[in-house]
């Protein structure tokens, strides 16, 4: 008798699944409208979660749900272990035919993501993690930087968030770039490309749970805006703020935003 699936085995099955649907309407101009807050979706957005939903629920019937394209149902909270996602996280990217969207599936148990996956199907990049194991791009171990502090540092974060307001202890000087995708942001950060990334904005559960998983595991400190533990499945599933980055130079721009 085969040995059952495991929760990262199910996740990576079904992310490559996902990427393969999404690539069908990737470029071909899909159906696309605003949803209530005026953010964009897409009919490849629903065809994916509509497939994610019936490969991870039928495979882990007691496991709660949370995704960004399926309404909230407070079922969840009573369960011992949920799914959370983003069946296209970046899809912004996704409508203007850039390759940097993502689709984003992790599993929490007690408030904790135990397993993630963010993939780039556009770009044959699968990043993945466990708890208790390496963080793997491709399979290969990946490692976050170790900068030593604020100079020479990259971080991703929008232009916005560079302004003086923003920070109490004067604004950092490092260089700056931007990706659509959340998920991915931290999977970079994971993969040691950039040495951080930052967000002020309150951010949704199905965006950051893999990739912060991913990048925790990478030896990234990741925290919300004001340097507190994420926790997931919450009643409200939003974050104050994210803030991922090499642990030194997570501590330097906790203390420019706290000074």
């Amino acid at each position: 008798m085969p040995e059952p699936e495991s929760d990262l085995a199910l996740l990576i099955r079904a992310a490559r699944q996902a990427g393969q649907i999404a690539l069908r309407f990737w470029k071909r101009n899909p159906k696309t409208w605003d949803k209530e807050d005026e953010s964009p979706v897409t009919e490849a957005d629903h065809a994916v979660n509509d497939a994610l939903h019936a490969t991870l629920r039928s495979a882990r019937p007691a496991y709660g749900w949370l995704s960004e394209e399926t309404p909230d149902d407070p079922a969840r909270l009573q369960t011992e272990a949920q799914f959370i996602l983003d069946p296209i996280d970046g899809t912004r990217a996704f409508i203007a035919g850039e390759d940097s969207f993502s689709h984003a599936i992790a599993i929490a148990r007690n408030g904790q993501v135990t397993a993630g996956v963010v993939y780039l199907p556009a770009l044959d990049r699968l990043f993945a993690a466990t708890h208790d194991g390496p963080a793997t791009l491709n399979g290969a171990p990946i490692h976050a930087s170790t900068i030593a502090g604020i100079e020479g540092a990259t971080l991703l974060t929008p232009a916005a968030n560079m302004k003086p307001e923003h920070w109490p202890g004067g604004v950092p000087d490092l260089k700056r770039a931007f990706r659509a995708s959340v998920a991915y942001r931290l999977a970079l950060v994971a993969q040691g490309r950039f040495d951080g990334m930052l967000s002020f904005r309150q951010g949704w559960e199905w965006d950051i749970a893999a990739g912060a998983l991913i990048a925790t595991r990478a030896g990234a400190t990741v925290t919300n805006r004001h340097g507190a533990p994420l926790t997931f499945n919450n009643p409200d599933p939003r974050s104050n703020g994210l803030i991922a980055a090499a642990p030194a130079l997570h501590a330097a721009l906790l203390s420019r935003l706290q000074a």
